[in-house]
């Protein structure tokens, strides 16, 4: 039985002193996670992890390679567990809940789909064990809304990259979590096909009022698709904010080096491709 205590505490991160408070207000949260710890015998993985998500919200888990994110990752969705802390989703601690009864799915950065079976069956295949979890209508609004109706007979090898996130999409989905959780969704996905991928998440975060986590090391991709993100450095949470926030206020250097210079990265290397725009050229301050 969750207590009321459990039911109503919140921990704020505040971004100017970079520290935690825990509050005993109204739950209005899908996710919350307060002081949550991962070690190794004596490594430390994961320290002081504290924070609140909004229900129908998109949240970027972002940072450098071997910071924690996937192990983050790993302990909301109960694959390992916590050292220390506590996780509590819409008021329920499932701090020691198993991953099958905690009501979550993942979309994995390689699909995981099964090649011997085509789009269609791939969707439906959790239902077999869930018949009742949503109707066939359900499943045809979902396959509708992810533009899928022409590949339901292709097999796996037949589809392309994005067709192929897109059934995982809709395969998820139609086991209705209470969390999406994403790792890498973007990462195997070029230009335009992206770009859709992108609208199709938050067309489903904000259709479906569903919270969903995405784990990814590309500021570009979490800065456009997310309400918020969480950006870790070194097991600790370095700031957490709106896209807005890091980009205007970033919270330290680590903060503004890792996002700036990699979107600066990006748009040099357009730049020595095909040349700078003119009108940026001529706002280039002269050389003495």
């Amino acid at each position: 039985m969750t207590t009321s205590d459990e039911r109503y505490s919140l921990v704020t991160w505040s971004a100017e002193n970079n520290s935690c408070l825990v509050l005993l207000i109204p739950h209005t949260f899908m996710l919350v996670l307060e002081n949550i710890a991962k070690r190794y015998g004596d490594k430390s993985i994961l320290s002081e992890i504290s924070l609140a998500i909004p229900k129908g919200s998109i949240v970027s888990i972002l940072g450098p390679s071997g910071c924690g994110k996937t192990t983050l990752l790993n302990l909301i969705l109960g694959l390992v567990p916590a050292t220390s802390g506590r996780i509590l989703v819409d008021g329920e601690n499932v701090t020691n809940v198993p991953m099958e009864k905690r009501g979550f799915n993942i979309v994995f950065q390689d699909y995981a789909l099964f090649p011997n079976l085509n789009a269609e069956e791939n969707i439906v295949y959790g239902l077999k064990n869930c018949p009742g979890r949503s109707t066939p209508e359900e499943v045809r609004d979902l396959i509708h809304l992810l533009g899928l109706e022409p590949h339901l007979k292709s097999r796996v090898q037949e589809l392309s990259g994005g067709q192929k996130q897109r059934v995982a999409l809709a395969r998820t989905l139609v086991m209705k979590p209470r969390l999406l959780l994403l790792d890498e969704p973007l990462s195997a996905l070029d230009g335009l096909i992206k770009e859709s991928i992108k609208e199709r998440i938050r067309t489903i975060a904000r259709q479906l009022k569903l919270t969903t986590l995405i784990v990814t090391h590309d500021p570009e991709e979490a800065l456009t698709l997310s309400d918020k993100v969480l950006i870790i450095n070194g097991g600790r949470i370095a700031q957490f904010d709106t896209p807005q926030g890091i980009v205007h206020r970033p919270a330290d250097d680590f903060v503004r080096r890792f996002i700036l210079s990699q979107l600066t990265i990006k748009r040099d290397n357009i730049y020595r491709l095909f040349g700078q725009p003119a009108a940026e050229q001529s706002l280039m301050p002269a050389a003495s």
